[in-house]
């Protein structure tokens, strides 16, 4: 399962979490630094990454479109790298269920569970 993290979580993402969800890339990575959604989108769809963001952007899209391909949500407001890191490995099962669910296009994770 590969990852594609959207400008607003950090570069250093992907390297961190590569031992759990490895060939995850930053839009950075593809130049697409800049609100060109539909870039990403599309990226994500050709290239089969899920796409991970903390804005609403592709939520409302999935939810229009469907998927492929698969969003996930991140929302914690302002946190460290460090915190989303542990986020992601805390989330770790739930993301590859989601993943691997035919049926689900997106996924919304918080730091704590019983906020969502």
């Amino acid at each position: 399962m590969k990852l594609l993290f959207d400008q607003n979580l950090s570069f250093k993402l992907p390297p961190r979490l590569n031992s759990d969800f490895p060939d995850s890339k930053h839009v950075k990575d593809f130049g697409l630094i800049g609100n060109d959604d539909e870039a990403i989108w599309q990226l994500a769809l050709e290239l089969d990454f899920v796409i991970v963001s903390k804005d609403s952007d592709f939520l409302h899209r999935s939810l229009l479109r469907g998927h492929p391909p698969k969003v996930i949500q991140v929302r914690m407001g302002n946190s460290s790298t460090r915190n989303i890191q542990e986020l992601f490995t805390r989330e770790m099962e739930t993301i590859k269920d989601f993943f691997n669910n035919p049926n689900e296009a997106l996924l919304i994770i918080s730091r704590y569970a019983d906020q969502e």
